[in-house]
């Protein structure tokens, strides 16, 4: 979740402007794009937990319509299965067979429900970089199963009713529904310090047993915190702060890389083990990366959606996050933050009357302006808060109308920006729509000369492309590419 201060936050969602987790959806070419629905899993899922099986397929579907929809990627599923099923074969009987759910979302997280199921999201996979590192992450969430962590039975019940309540808020009341599923969702993740310590333990010992190195645990964990890190310093944040991914919810890194690596030196040097980094590559060579145009993607400060067939530029110096018919930005200060989103006006309003009325919770309306935005009709407000001056916005499209909200903490007033953001907005034509093209993980080989700079230069649509492959491919400040090693960059 793209954050400004806690305090700040505070008063921006009692103001209404309601802020999403960065789950973001879909979409890339080849055999890894398409939601679908869940498929029937075949054998039990094991451990059988009475309170939570019976009700098991249906919280099941309600959490993929709350992240978004199963991701389809055949090559990395069948690679997770793959993994799972060593895992098992090594695990004399205490782990039994267990249904693997990717999830169709950028962030970088992993959980597993007491019934057994297990969940990965498709941020996790692009972070990845070999099948040690993946069978950590898989091992690590069958620990907190195969422990009981997540099975007693307060726990069990209030993560049961932690799933209907926050996913029937998400479907039922999304906008609403919205301003709690951060929290919630995260929540599903969520043990206790010493729990996730000791599912580290086991999961380093389950891999090793397994036949991968025991080492990837302390690597994946490395990449966690350089990715958190990378989001993190792009938008003005420090590494400490907590996003929706696997650090809001663990320990910190430096502390669990430790561990796993003592436990790992206990095993063996560094070198057992397969870590075959060609093989998981090969899997996620497809796989969409960040946002999927059907949904809205961005483009440093340019977003674009090419269902609703419209688009527009943020301000100078604003960070923007998409999530589903919203976008949230804040400027590089945190003195500014902005919102879009879009309603449908009822058959008896027009769109001076629903500005008029208003639609952020205590703010009061007035010096309403109606203007030509992008050949729609449109209207400019001035809105005043307790701690926030806001501009106003809406553009009618027939009986849909797009909301923006630009928001200046104290007594500045934003409408100089409101007015650059308006001139940007613009109508796409169906051709235009139709090239906004997905980012997706590609592969590709070293050649003799490459460097980060010249991997960089491939992923043109990135901010900050050096960092970002640097990132992705597990690759220290000042490392060296080797020529004929394959590496992961994002691109069209």
């Amino acid at each position: 979740m793209l954050e400004f201060g806690r305090d700040r936050w505070r008063r921006w969602r009692r103001l209404g402007a309601v802020v999403v987790p960065t789950l973001l959806l879909l979409g890339c070419a080849g055999d890894q794009s398409v939601l679908l629905p869940p498929q029937a899993s075949e054998g039990e899922i094991a451990p059988r937990v009475s309170t939570l099986q019976r009700a098991s397929a249906s919280e099941h579907q309600r959490l993929l319509s709350a992240f978004g929809g199963e991701y389809r990627a055949p090559k990395a599923r069948a690679q997770l299965d793959e993994v799972v099923q060593r895992l098992a074969k090594a695990g004399d009987g205490q782990i039994g067979s267990y249904e693997i759910t990717i999830l169709n979302s950028p962030a970088v997280n992993a959980f597993a429900l007491p019934n057994g199921r297990l969940y990965v999201t498709r941020g996790l996979l692009a972070l990845a970089n070999d099948t040690a590192e993946i069978a950590s992450v898989l091992a690590h969430e069958i620990a907190h199963v195969t422990a009981q962590h997540a099975v007693e039975r307060a726990e069990r019940e209030l993560e049961s009713a932690l799933v209907s309540q926050v996913v029937a808020q998400v479907l039922n009341d999304p906008q609403q529904g919205a301003a709690v599923s951060a929290v919630s969702k995260l929540s599903l993740a969520k043990f206790s310090r010493q729990q996730e310590l000791d599912a580290d333990q086991i999961s380093v010992r389950n891999i090793a047993r397994a036949g991968y190195d025991p080492y990837g645990a302390g690597r994946f964990l490395a990449a966690l915190g350089r990715n958190t890190a990378f989001r993190n310093s792009g938008q003005n944040q420090s590494a400490d702060d907590k996003r929706l991914d696997m650090l809001s919810s663990h320990p910190q890194t430096p502390e669990r890389i430790a561990a796993v690596t003592a436990a790992a030196r206990q095993i063996g040097a560094p070198g057992i083990g397969e870590r075959d980094a060609g093989r998981w590559l090969a899997a996620i060579d497809g796989l969409a990366y960040g946002d999927e145009p059907r949904d809205g993607v961005v483009r440093g400060r340019r977003y674009v959606n090419s269902a609703l067939r419209i688009g527009f530029t943020a301000p100078e110096g604003f960070s923007l996050e998409a999530a589903r018919d919203m976008v949230i930005g804040v400027s590089a200060n945190g003195s500014q933050a902005l919102r879009f989103d879009s309603v449908t006006l009822k058959a008896d309003q027009t769109l001076q009357s629903y500005v008029a009325a208003g639609w952020i919770e205590g703010v009061e309306t007035t010096a309403i302006e109606p203007l030509d935005i992008a050949g729609q009709p449109g209207v400019i407000a001035v809105g005043k808060g307790t701690d926030w001056t806001f501009r106003l916005a809406a553009v009618q499209a027939g009986n849909r109308v797009y909301r923006f909200i630009l928001a200046a903490k104290g007594g500045g007033d934003p409408e100089r920006p409101m007015r650059a953001l308006m001139a940007s907005f613009r109508v796409l034509s169906p051709e235009e729509a139709q090239a906004v093209r997905p980012i997706t993980v590609r592969i590709v080989t070293a050649a003799a000369g490459d460097t980060p700079a010249t991997m960089a230069a491939r992923m043109a649509e990135q901010e900050r492309a050096q960092e970002l492959f640097m990132v992705l491919n597990g690759i220290e400040r000042g490392g060296a590419l080797v020529p004929g090693q394959r590496y992961k960059i994002v691109a069209e």
